[in-house]
């Protein structure tokens, strides 16, 4: 039988790690939160991707803008976690372990060189190195190479740990979790207001709603309402069997950039390798827009492989201890929608990071915080501006339009 639980401050939908950077980022301003999942923490795209802290594969504007104050407040909050949450929580492994950024091709070196220069003007530290230099920081790599530039300033966490963090962290201030509650509906006052959540077990009375669903936000969001232009798109890892470190750095070939930023619906694979404190060494990427559907492709796997042998040969003696796939949240202008929904008053948007929610999670937090208290979201960077993730931007507006 359904109930009503006691009232928060704020509801937020998906306990991934975007909607447990909000909790955290919520609660530390003093507000009651809920978080609501219809599964459990870090349960869908948060405990299927890489952990990625990136600058070095963002080009100059609003994203790369966003990546700077978030791995800046990342580099705050990893050892404000370990203190505040002691040894009942394992830490979130955040390590700063740099990006080299390689091309195999001639034709491939001139673009990239050019790719890190706009990078530089743009605040990123964006080095390239000789061949020498880059086999200094990378003895295994293919050695015809014809260009790399390293970017010591990526970094990396455990996903799913660095999520159930920062639960752990909004929970110790008065933060409560709902897991397996389908949300079914919100609830609105006579003026419209979003007023709190229904879900198949219990209505949460909120002051103001987070939808912060990852891939599932565009279908749930027109199930509530205010559809947005969110959708999934797969991705897929290989995992290797544990062997000595041999891999330092998060490492991938040029034609990475390319595939984050096309909307090509298409099977498009880059080579992206990188090792774990486990020992494992990870590699990636894939992206295709097939839905929801999960199925394993054996061929999909076997490009990504090839790619990555061409990086690293050395690898093809690895042995492959299970592979994975997981959906990433897409926009097709390729930006986040952060921030309120001037359709539904109360109602706050935080989805469509695509492979970028974990890098991008807190500084998203941070800016959905800000909106909700009226205050100015800042970062060790200085203020951060929300203009170009808001829901009602130009460039949504014809998907927001068909969704009305």
């Amino acid at each position: 039988m359904k109930g009503t639980v006691m009232a928060v401050d704020v509801a937020v939908i998906g306990a991934g790690v975007v909607g447990a950077a909000c909790a955290h980022a919520l609660t530390a301003r003093g507000l009651r939160v809920a978080v609501i999942d219809r599964s459990s923490a870090a349960s869908g795209t948060s405990s299927h991707c890489e952990g990625n802290l990136l600058v070095s594969d963002k080009g100059p504007g609003p994203e790369l803008d966003l990546a700077r104050h978030s791995l800046a407040l990342w580099r705050q909050l990893a050892p404000q976690l370990a203190d505040d949450l002691g040894p009942a929580v394992p830490p979130v492994e955040f390590e700063p372990k740099g990006g080299l950024v390689v091309t195999i091709t001639a034709e491939g070196a001139q673009p990239l060189i050019d790719f890190a220069a706009q990078q530089r003007v743009a605040g990123v530290d964006a080095r390239v190195v000789s061949l020498a230099q880059a086999r200094e920081l990378e003895p295994w790599l293919n050695p015809d190479i014809t260009a790399a530039v390293y970017y010591p300033e990526d970094c990396q966490v455990q996903p799913t740990i660095a999520t159930e963090a920062l639960l752990a962290a909004a929970r110790r201030r008065g933060a409560v979790s709902y897991f397996h509650h389908e949300v079914t509906g919100l609830i609105t006052g006579k003026d419209g207001r979003v007023t709190g959540v229904r879900t198949d077990r219990a209505d949460i009375p909120a002051a103001s709603v987070v939808l912060a669903a990852g891939p599932w936000t565009g279908e749930l969001a027109t199930r509530l309402g205010a559809g947005v232009p969110v959708w999934p798109r797969r991705g897929n890892v290989l995992v290797t069997t544990r062997m000595p470190h041999s891999v330092f750095h998060k490492v991938y070939d040029g034609d990475y950039f390319g595939a984050t930023q096309s909307s090509d619906a298409a099977l498009q694979t880059a080579a992206v390798i990188e090792s774990t404190q486990a020992g494992t060494v990870l590699i990636g990427s894939s992206r295709e827009q097939v839905g929801f559907d999960n199925s394993m492709r054996v061929e999909v796997y076997a490009e990504m492989a090839k790619k990555a042998l061409r990086v690293f040969p050395f690898l093809a003696d690895a042995g492959i201890m299970r592979a994975y796939g997981g959906f990433r949240p897409f926009v097709p202008d390729h930006l986040p929608i952060i921030g309120p929904d001037a359709r539904m008053p109360g109602l706050y948007h935080a989805s469509g990071h695509e492979g970028a929610g974990i890098g991008l999670s807190v500084a998203t937090a941070e800016l959905v915080a800000a909106a909700i208290t009226a205050d100015s979201p800042r970062s060790p960077l200085g203020p951060i501006d929300p203009a170009p993730f808001a829901v009602q931007r130009p460039s949504l507006q014809a998907y927001l339009e068909e969704a009305a």
